[in-house]
């Protein structure tokens, strides 16, 4: 058996494999690392604390299954971990939601307007990160959309502090560059697909002034690519403001305050029942959708969710395709088999330069 001391120093990428292996140990620190997290993100969603409770149990339970059959992340894993908290969450919100009165009917559009504006805001900034290696993921995740130090993350990698700055760095660029590619397929336009090829370079002040002038000429008659200039410059921010809205189906506050010790609770809970269910199924839509994009293994979507102690039958497929079609990611677990939507026709590597 490994010693807590030598087990507290393992990154979390160490750990996934014991876990996978059958090592309880390591699974057990998984969940000392990142059980307040899931508790954040649970409470933020549910009625009490003890519904809180359930669904982090059952989350770490469908993880767990999801690793031991070779499934689940390899390296990121609060991510992927939130990922299951809001699919075992709707999941029982879809168990026991009721039909909407009449008199709520305002209140019911406000929801699909707000779950329509969160997918769209999340889209580009989904899609980029999805692309990122694991690694990268992780420590933007935790750094830029949960605002941790080097040194906290430091543990979670396997890393001295200054080796997490560097790889930070690194994924930072990367997310640029990876946003940028995102924003270029929108594009339609030739003269903002041109323009937005330098903007990476011209927000780091690494265009030669010829093409610095180019830019800026373009910039001048051109909104939307000033508005991408603006992002890219505040990658933190778009990450914390669309991830999170994205992947969980909350407002980033509700998740972030939670973690900060702020106990925000229920933040779906407080809402009306008929705008919990239209919320909740506009929130699911969207997220889904995001979370595939974000390449996070979708852990719910059945009709049944099961226990703690017992696998439901769940795919989290686009929504109107059927389970398993297209190139989605699979993640088996006992007794059943969970599929993904993918969001493009390869899964993201996981090799770090």
């Amino acid at each position: 058996m490994t010693s807590t001391t030598t087990m507290r120093q393992q990154g979390d990428a160490e750990l996934i494999v014991g876990a996978r292996k059958g090592d309880a140990d390591a699974y057990g620190e998984l969940y000392r690392r990142h059980a307040d997290a899931a508790r954040s993100a649970a409470r933020a969603l549910t009625r009490s604390r003890a519904d809180a409770d359930d669904v982090v149990s059952e989350a770490f339970a469908r993880v767990l299954r999801a690793l031991q059959r070779g499934g689940g992340p390899e390296v990121s894993f609060r991510p992927y971990l939130i990922t299951a908290v809001r699919n075992v969450f709707y999941d029982r919100v879809r168990r026991s939601r009721e039909e909407p009165t009449d008199d709520l009917a305002d209140d019911v559009n406000l929801a699909l307007l707000d779950a329509a504006g969160q997918q769209e805001e999340g889209a580009l900034a989904a899609a980029a990160f999805a692309t990122l290696p694991e690694r990268w993921q992780l420590v933007l995740w935790h750094t830029e959309v949960e605002g941790r130090s080097a040194a906290e993350v430091a543990p979670l990698l396997g890393l001295a502090p200054n080796a997490v700055a560097a790889l930070a760095y690194r994924a930072r660029e990367g997310l640029r560059q990876a946003y940028l590619q995102a924003h270029l397929r929108e594009q339609t336009a030739a003269e903002c697909r041109a323009c937005s090829a330098n903007l990476g370079a011209y927000v780091r002040d690494g265009l030669s002034t010829r093409d610095r002038r180019k830019v800026e000429a373009h910039l001048d008659g051109c909104a939307t690519c000033r508005g991408l200039v603006g992002e890219l410059a505040s990658t933190n921010t778009t990450l914390r403001a669309a991830l999170l809205p994205a992947l969980l189906g909350v407002p980033a506050a509700a998740y972030l305050g939670g973690l900060g010790g702020g106990g925000i609770t229920g933040w779906f809970a407080r809402l009306p029942k008929a705008q919990q269910v239209l919320a909740g199924a506009g929130a699911t839509t969207a997220s889904v959708v995001a979370a595939a994009t974000l390449a996070v293994a979708a852990l719910g979507g059945g009709d049944d969710a099961g226990t703690a102690s017992t696998a439901p039958a769940v795919t989290a497929d686009a929504p109107g395709e059927g389970a398993g079609t297209g190139t989605g990611t699979t993640v088996t677990l006992s007794p059943t088999t969970v599929t993904t939507a993918a969001a493009s026709t390869s899964a993201p590597t996981t090799t770090v330069s």
